[in-house]
């Protein structure tokens, strides 16, 4: 695992930049995007999944409150069509990580890694832990977009990555979208609860998995 650790941490680091650069310019607000999605519903719902489809794609390049937006999918758009938006979205940031990084991440691994022999050892690091990665990266921000860069730089079939990133992210918008449509401004419950349980269960998964490889580094070492 340290032979990937250089490269996690370079790609957190880029992605905890724009993080920052959002919040201390305050360009992107959360009450901003609840204004924003509620003056698209009076104007066409239809405007209103296109926003959160583009928000939640956008957070490829941008740090977005994902669970956030896919509750107010969910809020203004109701459980079923509030779900599909957030799919869309979540997926086509999927997909343009794990593409963009396919194509170019050979460069930036290059970079950090300058002995072929550790290049080899990070990417096949990946390649056997990259599937719990990507299953349980919800549990925390920017560890999303980190996995599926990951999942590109190390040549990860597409076919695999596309169905673990679906196994991820399609119950994540199913119970986010749900609870957003139960909730309202005087019972925001639902999606509290939403939000706590979802990260207290990735959390949970994450720590036993993290224990899980531990162990088996330690075996295989």
């Amino acid at each position: 695992m340290k032979a990937l650790f250089p490269l996690v941490l370079c790609l957190v680091l880029v992605f905890a930049c724009t993080f920052v650069l959002i919040k201390s310019t305050g360009l992107l607000t959360i009450e901003q995007i609840r204004v924003w999605l509620d003056a698209a519903q009076y104007a066409n719902p239809l405007y209103v999944g296109a926003m959160v489809v583009t928000l939640l794609f956008a957070d490829l390049f941008i740090a977005i409150p994902t669970l956030t937006i896919t509750l107010l999918s969910g809020y203004f758009l109701g459980p079923l069509f509030g779900a599909l938006s957030a799919i869309l979205g979540l997926s086509l940031a999927g997909i343009g990580g794990y593409a963009i990084s396919y194509r170019f991440g050979d460069k930036l691994l290059n970079l950090l890694l300058k002995d072929a022999a550790k290049r080899k050892e990070a990417t096949d690091t990946f390649v056997r832990h990259g599937a719990i990665v990507i299953l349980l990266a919800r549990a925390m921000p920017i560890l999303p977009e980190v996995s599926a860069c990951l999942a590109g730089i190390s040549k990860m079939h597409f076919g695999k990555f596309m169905l673990l990133w679906l196994c991820s992210a399609v119950p994540y918008a199913v119970i986010g979208a749900y609870a957003g449509a139960l909730s309202s401004m005087d019972n925001p419950k639902p999606a509290i609860l939403a939000a706590v349980g979802i990260t207290t269960v990735l959390w949970l998964g994450w720590l036993g998995a993290n224990h899980y490889l531990i162990g088996r580094d330690k075996v295989e070492g």
